[in-house]
């Protein structure tokens, strides 16, 4: 079954995966000012929105992903960094460069990835006994979202979700079900931009070690004042960081 997508805009193409929660349609008002010149797509990642019904692992839901797209710029928020990660590992050919918010290339300690695996069982057994609004609301009410201004919860779009779709996100592509792809990440040959908010000390961190991993390649941003979901907490900062890097390089 394919990705439901939605498109807008003309010119170069770039591709828009959303995290865990969200839809495509939670990118505006940022694919609204990237399709002033570019043509750009949204996608509805497995599990989520008018993809729902669709079932997918990390690898899988990559290859969905690129199907949905073709050749193009990605760009992925927390969990679509992680499903383009595989995209650019498993389908290159199909990715001129790639955009990393908040992501990781995945958990190293077994032991570590085993306990987070089990944490995401229990949150989306969570999402059963919760219903999808309570569970919406607790989820943008943790702390790695406490800086997200209400602007960019886009609640609405959170709620056009449904519970057997996010528990299969869960399981099937949640971080703890993530093999580590730390040595593999040289090689990633096409320009890749690894960003995350300045205040999100974790992710900072990580984006720094994917940035040097990746090699030269490699370009690291932190955006000003924002914390996890820095492209919905700071929408101008993060396209002040994304618009020059694109036009450097005839994206």
């Amino acid at each position: 079954m394919p990705l439901h997508t939605e498109r807008d805009g003309t010119g170069p193409r770039i591709v828009l995966v959303h995290g865990f929660t969200q839809t495509g349609r939670c990118w505006s008002p940022l694919a609204e000012d990237l399709a002033t010149d570019h043509e750009v797509v949204r996608v509805d990642a497995p599990g989520h929105g008018r993809s729902a019904e669709v079932q997918a692992g990390l690898p899988d839901g990559a290859r969905l992903i690129g199907d949905a797209g073709g050749l193009a710029t990605y760009v992925g928020y927390s969990m679509g960094a992680r499903f383009l990660l595989h995209l650019g590992l498993l389908a290159p050919s199909r990715v001129r460069a790639l955009v990393l918010i908040g992501g990781t290339a995945g958990i190293e300690d077994p032991a570590q990835r085993a306990a987070r695996r089990a944490q995401d069982l229990r949150t989306a057994q969570r999402l059963e006994e919760a219903g999808l609004e309570a569970f919406v609301d607790e989820w943008v009410a943790q702390p790695l979202f406490a800086t997200l201004p209400p602007s960019g919860v886009f609640r609405e779009e959170r709620l056009a979700n449904t519970v057997p779709g996010l528990q299969s996100s869960l399981t099937r592509a949640g971080t703890g079900s993530q093999l580590p792809l730390w040595d593999r990440l040289a090689e990633l040959a096409m320009p890749v931009l690894v960003v995350a908010g300045e205040r999100d000390a974790k992710f900072a961190a990580l984006a720094e070690r994917m940035a040097a991993a990746i090699g030269e390649n490699a370009t690291l941003a932190l955006v000003p004042d924002a914390g996890h979901a820095a492209h919905l907490e700071q929408p101008d900062a993060f396209l002040r960081i994304l618009r020059p890097w694109l036009a450097e390089r005839d994206l």
